[in-house]
C-alpha cells in the first residue's frame, strides 16, 4: 500500500518516512488512550478498587472524553506551529500523564489522570493535519487511510494489557504490581517521541502563522463540517463504542466468558483498525463520496439485520370460527364437535428445538390450536371455536451475530478512511480546525454512545436496542448525504470528485 506513494513522491523518502512515524506514533498513543479500559477493570475485580459501576463507567470514559474535545485545539495548533512540534508535545505530555496514574490510590486521583493522558486521544488531529502536507490530493486518502491504522492500538492494549498484568502481579499474587503498567506505557511514548524527533522533521499549513484564529475557525460555519462529524460520530464513535460494548453484551447475551468475549470484541476491533488503510485507497481511487455510499448503505443494513434479538415467545395464530350456530357436543385435542359438524384442530407437535445447539440460523415456527369453548355451550355463527397459537423461537445465532458484526466493523473502517479523504479537497489550508472537530464530534461518540446504549437497555430491556440506535443514525446520515447530492445536481454538473461548496 505505501510502494505507489513513494512512486507518486519521485522516490523522496521523506513523506515516506513521516507516515510510517505517524503510524507508529498514534499506535502507541492509542493504546495508551484505551488503556483504563482494561486496568481500571482489573483493579476493580480484584479488588484493589472499590467502585460502583457508574464511576467505573466515568474512569473508563473520561480519557475518551479529554482526547475528544481538546482535538479542536490540537487540530488548529497543528496547522500553526506544525505537526511534528505538536505531536512531539502530545506524546511528552501524555508520557508525564500516565507516569502519574502509576502513583494513583483513588477515585479521584485515577480521574484526574485520566483526564491528563487523555490528550494522547489528540494525537489523531495531529497526525492527520501532519500527514495530509506530504502528499498530494490523489494520493492523500491512501495515506490518511494508513495513519487510521494506528486505531489498532486499542486491539493491542485490549490482547495484551490483561497478560501483561497477570505477569507485573505474579498472577494476582502482587496486586501492587499493576503500577508498573502504566510506567511501561510512558515509556514506550517516550520511546516513541525520541524515535520521531530523529526521523521527521516540521511542517506546518501554509500561511498558517499568518493567519488569525478566528480565520481558523471560519469553516466551521459550514453545515459541511457538522455532516461530516456526524458520518464520524456512526463510524469512529461507533467503533469505539462497539470495542467496549461488545464484551458486556457477549457475556449478558450469549453467556460466554470474560475470556471469550474479549477475544471476540478484538475480533472485531483488530480487522476494523486495519481496513482504513483499505478505504482510503478506496476513496484515492472512486472517490470519497462513492466509497461513503456504499458503506452508510451497508452499515444501515447490516444494524438492521442485527436488531432481531433472542427471543422464545408465543403469538395469536390463526384460529377457527364457527360455520353456523349450534351446540358444543363433544370437545378433544384435536377436534370440537357443534351439532353435527366437526372442526378439526392443529395438534400441537413435540418440539425438538435443542436450545443448546449453537446452530439455528433462521428462526423456528410452530402453529396449533386450542379449543376455546366447552361440552354444552351455545355457539354462535362466527364465534371463535378454537384460539391459534403461534411459537417462534430465533437463537440469533452467535456466529451469524459475530460475522455481521465483523462485516459492519470492516465497512467503519473503511468509512473512516473515507471522510478523511474528503477534508484535505475541501478545505487544504484548515486540515488541522477542520479535522480537529470532526474528530472532537467522533471521539464523542466514543463517549457518549455506551452512555445511550445503557439507558436503551434500561428502558428497552433488550441489548439489541444498541443496533436500532446505530441503524437509525446509519440511515439518516445517507439520507442527508443522498439529498445534499441531489442538491449539488440541481445547480451543477458536479461528479463524485467535484467539491463544490454545500
Amino acid at each position: 500500500m505505501v510502494e505507489p506513494i513513494i512512486t507518486t513522491m519521485g522516490g523522496s523518502a521523506s513523506p515516506n518516512r513521516t507516515l510510517l512515524m505517524n503510524i507508529i506514533a498514534f499506535t502507541s498513543c492509542f493504546a495508551v488512550w484505551t488503556m483504563y479500559g482494561v486496568l481500571i477493570t482489573y483493579l476493580v475485580d480484584n479488588k484493589v478498587l472499590v467502585l460502583d459501576k457508574s464511576q467505573v463507567g466515568l474512569l473508563i470514559g473520561v480519557p475518551i472524553l479529554t482526547g475528544s474535545i481538546m482535538r479542536l485545539p490540537i487540530g488548529i495548533l497543528t496547522d500553526r506551529l506544525g505537526g511534528r512540534t505538536v505531536f512531539l508535545a502530545v506524546m511528552l505530555f501524555s508520557a508525564a500523564a500516565v507516569l502519574l496514574t502509576s502513583f494513583a490510590n483513588s477515585f479521584a486521583t485515577f480521574l484526574l489522570g485520566g483526564l491528563l493522558f487523555g490528550m494522547s486521544g489528540t494525537s489523531f488531529s495531529a497526525g492527520v493535519a501532519y500527514t495530509s502536507l506530504y502528499f498530494p490530493k490523489e494520493k492523500q486518502g491512501t495515506a490518511l487511510g494508513l495513519f487510521g491504522m494506528g486505531n489498532v492500538g486499542a486491539a493491542l492494549t485490549t490482547l495484551g494489557a490483561p497478560a501483561l498484568l497477570d505477569k507485573l502481579t505474579n498472577g494476582g499474587q502482587n496486586l501492587d504490581g499493576w503500577r508498573q503498567l502504566p510506567m511501561i506505557y510512558a515509556g514506550i511514548l517516550v520511546a516513541t517521541a525520541a524515535l520521531f524527533a530523529i526521523f521527521t522533521e516540521n511542517k506546518r499549513s501554509e500561511g498558517a502563522g499568518t493567519r488569525t484564529l478566528a480565520n481558523m475557525l471560519n469553516p466551521l460555519r459550514d453545515t459541511r463540517v457538522w455532516r461530516f462529524g456526524l458520518y464520524y460520530f456512526l463510524l469512529f464513535g461507533g467503533f469505539v463504542a462497539l470495542a467496549q460494548w461488545l464484551v458486556p453484551y457477549y457475556v449478558n447475551v450469549y453467556g460466554m466468558s470474560l475470556a471469550t468475549a474479549g477475544v471476540l470484541a478484538s475480533a472485531f476491533s483488530l480487522p476494523s483498525a486495519m481496513t482504513r488503510a483499505i478505504g482510503g485507497f478506496v476513496a484515492d481511487r472512486f472517490g470519497a463520496r462513492t466509497t461513503l455510499y456504499w458503506v452508510l448503505s451497508g452499515c444501515t443494513l447490516l444494524f438492521l439485520l442485527l436488531m432481531a434479538p433472542r427471543m422464545d415467545i408465543r403469538s395469536p395464530g390463526e384460529g377457527i370460527m364457527a360455520d353456523r350456530a349450534g351446540t358444543v357436543t363433544a370437545v378433544a385435542q384435536d377436534a370440537v364437535t357443534i351439532g353435527e359438524q366437526i372442526y378439526t384442530l392443529k395438534v400441537q407437535a413435540p418440539d425438538k428445538t435443542d436450545r443448546n445447539e449453537a446452530n439455528l440460523i433462521l428462526p423456528t415456527f410452530q402453529s396449533w390450536q386450542e379449543p376455546a369453548v366447552q361440552v354444552g355451550q351455545e355457539v354462535k355463527k362466527k364465534e371463535l371455536v378454537a384460539r391459534g397459537v403461534t411459537h417462534v423461537y430465533f437463537q440469533a445465532n452467535q456466529w451469524v451475530f459475530t460475522a455481521l458484526v465483523l462485516l459492519a466493523g470492516l465497512l467503519m473502517g473503511v468509512g473512516m478512511a473515507a471522510i478523511f479523504k474528503h477534508i484535505p479537497n475541501y478545505y487544504p489550508n484548515d486540515v488541522g480546525a477542520v479535522g480537529g472537530i470532526v474528530g472532537v464530534v467522533g471521539g464523542l461518540g466514543g463517549f457518549v454512545c455506551p452512555i445511550i446504549f445503557g439507558y436503551l437497555l434500561k428502558s428497552a430491556g433488550l441489548w439489541t436496542s444498541c443496533w436500532f440506535f446505530f441503524a437509525m443514525l446509519a440511515l439518516i446520515s445517507v439520507v442527508w448525504m443522498h439529498l445534499v447530492v441531489l442538491k449539488l445536481a440541481k445547480h451543477t454538473d458536479v461528479g463524485d470528485q467535484g467539491y463544490q461548496p454545500q
